[in-house]
């Protein structure tokens, strides 16, 4: 007879939970192929789907409807046991910070993942404007600390690389001989730098209409038709539209999303979610 293996029904878990194949990989920090087979191997055994096709991710079907309880108890169990029984299990404190809008819910996957695994360390995160990171990091206010930069330094380690554009809604029209209305990025973030230098290379006279701390209150004045605003290219939906062309504006750089250690020796902790956020943004990349 078959028997279900317990890494089958960790990965099964894991995409129930994310409703995507490629969201369940990064949480158990595998690639979108592999994930897809193990669950290809989990319904084999079964004799049965576990889930069913729906747009861009997936829903249980009724046999992973009755699975996914006893897979979530068995796992829970065995980590329970490993838990208690393991000498090894990395315990401390961390205090991180990640940024309030770029991929903070992929961060927020990492950091529940993290949680599951490491339950001995004491977390205690800052979600919030991230130009404030780099001189909390300096003055030991963080021990780790994610955010974007547009030129990272030696320390800085690049997760994620972003081309940014200038995007505007696809309802409303700007015309190249306007003074085009912009959505600027607060004054503390070199976004703003870049966009008036992209302006002022292409010699588009502007005026500014709307300014935020926030990729989220740009994205908000840009689907309004309120203004043009400069985004990176993991924000744009069916929505918004690339219009650096239409407008004759100057291509602009992209953003980097690095990780850095505020601490000259790192702990166990510290180490553990930097090993953890950089197996998830490689399953990202692939």
């Amino acid at each position: 007879m078959a028997a279900l293996d317990s890494d089958l029904l960790r990965t099964f878990v894991a995409v129930a939970e994310a409703g995507s194949v490629t969201e369940g990989a990064a949480r158990i920090y595998r690639s979108q192929s592999a994930t897809s087979l193990q669950i290809k191997r989990l319904e084999t055994v079964l004799g049965r789907p576990v889930f069913e096709r729906h747009g861009r991710g997936v829903v249980l079907s009724d046999t992973g409807r009755t699975l996914l309880p006893v897979a979530k108890d068995v796992t829970a169990r065995l980590d329970a046991v490993l838990r208690d029984i393991s000498q090894d299990a990395v315990r401390g404190k961390l205090r991180l910070g990640i940024p309030d809008d770029h991929g903070r819910s992929k961060l927020a996957e990492i950091i529940a993942a993290f949680t599951r695994h490491h339950p001995e360390v004491e977390l205690d995160v800052t979600c919030a404007l991230s130009t404030t990171f780099p001189e909390a990091l300096g003055k030991g206010v963080l021990d780790l600390a994610i955010y974007e930069v547009e030129r990272p330094s030696s320390h800085e380690e690049v997760l994620y690389e972003d081309p940014t554009c200038w995007v505007s809604s696809t309802s409303r029209r700007f015309s190249p001989d306007e003074t085009l209305p912009v959505a600027l990025f607060d004054h503390a973030c070199w976004w703003r730098d870049a966009a008036i230098a992209s302006l002022k290379a292409s010699g588009t006279p502007y005026r500014m209409v709307y300014s935020s701390q926030s990729v989220s209150g740009v994205i908000a004045a840009v689907e309004a038709g309120v203004a043009v605003g400069l985004l990176g290219r993991s924000s744009l939906h069916a929505g918004l539209s690339v219009v650096n062309d239409t407008l004759g504006l100057e291509n602009t750089p992209s953003s980097k999303l690095v990780m850095v250690s505020g601490q000259q020796k790192e702990t166990e902790p510290t180490l553990a979610m930097k090993a953890a956020i950089r197996a998830a943004f490689l399953v990202r990349r692939d």
